[in-house]
């Protein structure tokens, strides 16, 4: 007999932990599962930081959305009594005129965000960065970084704390429809039946619903840590997380926490084709290239030796926007993947808006820009 479920989550990563965490607290029985350790390094989420951009220049639908993430991350690191949320300012740097910037002031006019509009110049002068005579920036105040790994780990102690299920080390090897409108999920362990089941894998949601696979491209990025010259230069007293439009590619970086090393990701536009199942995550020889010729240039304080490098992987849409959805004709699976390589900031959030989904069949937050009829 199988076990069974309200709901069934499978990926326990960003959003799959925030919505196992969401659904115990409304008493719904939920089961997690995770075919690797929870809080693991192979997935999207690893890497210590991920930056919260409240004046969003991807589109200024997504603000609501990441200001709720916002409260959420400050209110579960007081649960938690470790903060996951760190208050250290934004900084999005990109030529002028090349959409970047303007779009981030759109978003901070259009949602009342507090915000700086500032030259190279200016830039310069706050901060350690060498940059092009017609680059600019938008500083945001209230924006910073969250605590990836550490956030994990902490929607998955709340889950428990509310009665949760969850299973590290389990592949989710299929589901199935069942005879009442429910799912039959079966692993490399057992078989689970529920209500409800929410789809969150990452790079791994092409496997489960191979209709997916044509809307989806899982690519690899390469994170670096450098040893900078001058430390206090970056401390996060008052350097910024930044984002830096460059002719050498678009880059993002954060100040010194928890690693001496300086953290440089590498060009968002700038991803190989990757497998997820490659049993190895050896980062690009050209993204360490990319990454040397960013610090060499724009960053040259925080250009020393290398500290670390490590892989990661970004599932991109076409359009870079979300897959929030339920699955045509089949209305019990909740879908939360691919995210596009900006989408942890939200992942409290979106936590949250899988839970009403799960439990009401609509959110507080309108959706519909991540449906999946854009595909049709």
């Amino acid at each position: 007999m199988s076990k069974t479920f309200d709901v069934i989550v499978a990926g326990i990563g960003g959003m799959g932990s925030a919505a196992c965490y969401q659904l115990a607290k409304r008493g719904v029985r939920v089961l997690g599962l995770e075919k690797f350790e929870i809080g693991h390094a192979m997935g999207s989420s690893h890497g210590l930081t991920r930056i919260l951009r409240l004046a969003y220049f991807e589109g200024e639908a997504y603000v609501p959305l990441v200001q709720r993430a916002r409260e959420l991350w400050i209110e579960t690191g007081k649960l938690t009594g470790e903060p996951l949320f760190f208050e250290v300012g934004a900084l999005d740097i990109a030529h002028e005129g090349s959409g970047i910037v303007e779009k981030a002031l759109e978003a901070s006019q259009a949602h009342g965000l507090e915000h700086e509009l500032l030259d190279r110049d200016a830039i310069e002068a706050r901060y350690p960065f060498t940059l092009d005579r017609n680059h600019v920036g938008l500083y945001q105040p209230q924006s910073g970084f969250v605590a990836s790994e550490r956030a994990i780990l902490a929607h998955t102690a709340l889950a428990l704390h509310h009665g949760a299920e969850i299973h590290g080390c389990e592949a989710m090897l299929g589901w199935e429809p069942t005879a009442g409108g429910g799912v039959r999920v079966t692993t490399d362990q057992g078989s689970y039946e529920a209500g409800r089941l929410i789809l969150s894998p990452g790079a791994w949601i092409g496997e489960l619903v191979p209709t997916l696979k044509p809307s989806t491209e899982v690519v690899l990025q390469t994170l670096g840590w450098f040893a900078p010259a001058r430390p206090s230069l970056f401390d996060l007293s008052h350097f910024p997380v930044f984002t830096l439009e460059a002719d050498e590619g678009h880059f993002y970086g954060f100040p010194l926490w928890q690693h001496p090393g300086f953290k440089l990701g590498s060009p968002h536009y700038g991803g190989e084709a990757y497998d997820p199942d490659t049993p190895s995550r050896d980062p690009s020889p050209r993204h360490r290239e990319q990454l040397r010729a960013c610090l060499a240039k724009h960053i040259p304080g925080a250009n020393g030796d290398l500290l670390g490098l490590k892989a990661c992987m970004y599932t991109m849409t076409p359009d870079e926007h979300f897959i929030i959805d339920t699955l045509p004709g089949h209305e019990q699976v909740i879908v939360a993947s691919p995210c596009s390589g900006h989408g942890y900031k939200f992942a409290s959030a979106i936590g949250e808006a899988l839970a009403e989904l799960a439990t009401t069949g609509s959110s507080r937050f309108d959706l519909g820009m991540f449906g999946l009829s854009r595909f049709s």
